[in-house]
C-alpha cells in the first residue's frame, strides 16, 4: 500500500466521527456536496482539478498501526474509534464533474454518499485536493487564453511547498501548459520537462562567451541561452557567436520584456539566426502575458504568480452535509446563516446549449428532476460501492478541457473583471 494519506486531515473530522460512533449514527446514510459558493473577485470562470489527484489519495487513506499508535498516544479518540478507523475503507459512491470542466456560483461539482462518519471523514482529503488545484488551473488557464497560442512553460516549483509544486505543474499542464521544469512532475504524471540554465551558471565562468561556450558544448546549438547576466544585446551577440545561426533559442528574465522581445527579434533576424526562438520570463501573470502577445515572443515562462493561483489561491469549495437519514428515510437539511447558508437535498447538473453547442447557463435541480432540453449532464459516478472507476489519463483531460473551454462564450475569456461568463438557473428553494 501507498504512504497513508489518513492524517493529511483535520482533527475534527476525527472527534465528529468518536461523537458519531457513541451517538449511534455513524452508519447513518448521508449525503455531502462540494461546491462553490462564489467565484474569486472577477474571475468568470473556475476550473475543477484535482480530482485525478484525490482518487489517488482516497485510495491510501487508511489507518494503519502508525496512524493508530499517533492517535492512541495522544489520547484523540477513544478505544471505539480506533477500532474503526482500524477497518476503515470507504464503501460509499462519488459522483463529480469532468476533472477539466468549468465550475460556476453553486455548481455541485462533487458528491459524496455514505455512511455519515465514512463521509465526513473524507472533507478535508476532498477540499484540501480540490481548491489548490482548481485554483491553479484556474489560473492557468486565463493564462493560456492571454498567451494566443504562444507555449507557456511552468517555472514555479522554487517559489511554492515541494508537493504543492507537483500539484500545480499538474493542473498547469492539465490547463494548456506546454511543460514544467518539475522532475517529479515528469516522473509521476508524464508532464514533458524543460530548462537549461540559471544566471549562477553564467557568473561561474570568466565571462559570458566561456559559459555559453560550455552549454553548447553540453547541450548541443539547439539549447536556450540566458542572455540576461549583463548586457542583454552583448548577450545575444554572444549566443549566436557560440551557437552558431541555428541556435535553439534565448531568455530574457528581466528589464522591458515587450521592448526586449522585440530588440532582440530584430537583432537575431539581422544576425542571421531567424529560426530562434525567444523566451521570456520574470513575475508574468495573465495580464503580464496578454501585454507579451503582441510581441514577437515564442513562449513564456511563468511562476510565483501561477503556483499562488494569481490572486486567488483557493477554488472556494467547501464541503456540505445535504441530506442524510435520522428515521432511516433520507431527507434534505440545510444550514442557514446568511452568506454561509446551504440548499438541502442531493442535485443534478447541466450545462445548457444553444444550437451551435454554446453554453448558455448552468443548470443546477433536484436529484429526480429531467434534463432542461438540449443540455450536457456534468455529474459522472466516479467511485461505487468504494471502488475508484476507470480514470482518465492526464493527457485526456487536458484535452477534454480544452473542449470544455471551447463551449464557452467569447467574453468568458476576457481578463477584466466581470460576471460569471455563464448564469447558474436554480430549480431549487433556498431554506
Amino acid at each position: 500500500m501507498a504512504t497513508s494519506t489518513a492524517l493529511y486531515t483535520d482533527h475534527y473530522e476525527l472527534t465528529m466521527v468518536g461523537a458519531a460512533l457513541k451517538a449511534g449514527i455513524a452508519d447513518q446514510p448521508s449525503v455531502f456536496e462540494t461546491f462553490s459558493r462564489r467565484l474569486p473577485e472577477g474571475r468568470r470562470y473556475g476550473v475543477f482539478a484535482g480530482l485525478g489527484r484525490l482518487l489517488d489519495a482516497l485510495e491510501s487513506f487508511r489507518f494503519g498501526s502508525e496512524e493508530l499508535t499517533y492517535l492512541a498516544d495522544r489520547g484523540l479518540v477513544d478505544e471505539t474509534a480506533l477500532d474503526w478507523l482500524a477497518d476503515y475503507a470507504f464503501t460509499g459512491s462519488i459522483t463529480a464533474y469532468a476533472e477539466g470542466d468549468l465550475y460556476f456560483p453553486g455548481s455541485p461539482v462533487l458528491r459524496v454518499e455514505g455512511p455519515f462518519a465514512a463521509s465526513v471523514l473524507l472533507e478535508t482529503l476532498v477540499l484540501s485536493h480540490l481548491n489548490y488545484d482548481s485554483a491553479i488551473a484556474s489560473a492557468a488557464a486565463r493564462m493560456v487564453g492571454a498567451a494566443q497560442g504562444r507555449s507557456l512553460l511552468e517555472f514555479g516549483s522554487r517559489r511554492a511547498h515541494e508537493q504543492a509544486a507537483v500539484a500545480a505543474a499538474r493542473a498547469a499542464y492539465l490547463a494548456g501548459f506546454a511543460a514544467t521544469s518539475n522532475l517529479e512532475a515528469g516522473r509521476r504524471y508524464g508532464i514533458p520537462t524543460s530548462g537549461t540554465s540559471a544566471h549562477a551558471f553564467t557568473l561561474a565562468f570568466a565571462d559570458e562567451r566561456e559559459a555559453f561556450a560550455a552549454q553548447v558544448d553540453a547541450l548541443g546549438a539547439s539549447t536556450t541561452l540566458l542572455v540576461d547576466t549583463y548586457d542583454i544585446e552583448q548577450g545575444i551577440r554572444h549566443a549566436v557567436e557560440a551557437a552558431g545561426t541555428g541556435l535553439g533559442g534565448i531568455r530574457i528574465d528581466s528589464s522591458d520584456l515587450v521592448a526586449e522581445a522585440h530588440r532582440a527579434r530584430a537583432l537575431l533576424d539581422s544576425l542571421g539566426a531567424t529560426g530562434t526562438r525567444i523566451v521570456l520570463s520574470g513575475d508574468l501573470d495573465e495580464y503580464v502575458i496578454a501585454e507579451l502577445a503582441r510581441t514577437p515572443a515564442d513562449a513564456l515562462g511563468v511562476g510565483t504568480r501561477l503556483v499562488t493561483g494569481s490572486g486567488a489561491p483557493t477554488g472556494e469549495f467547501v464541503f456540505k452535509l445535504v441530506a442524510t437519514a435520522p428515521g432511516g428515510r433520507l431527507i434534505d437539511v440545510a444550514k442557514g446563516g446568511g452568506v454561509k447558508s446551504t440548499v438541502g437535498g442531493t442535485k443534478r447538473a447541466w450545462r445548457a446549449m444553444d444550437r451551435e453547442g454554446r453554453a448558455v447557463e448552468e443548470v443546477v435541480a433536484p436529484a429526480d428532476a429531467s434534463p432542461p432540453g438540449t443540455a450536457r449532464d456534468l455529474q459522472r459516478p466516479v467511485v461505487t460501492d468504494g471502488v475508484v472507476l476507470a480514470r482518465p489519463s492526464l493527457s485526456q483531460v487536458r484535452e477534454d478541457h480544452a473542449g470544455f473551454m471551447a463551449e464557452l462564450p467569447p467574453q468568458a475569456h476576457a481578463l477584466d473583471p466581470g460576471p460569471p461568463a455563464l448564469p447558474t438557473r436554480r430549480i431549487l428553494e433556498a431554506p
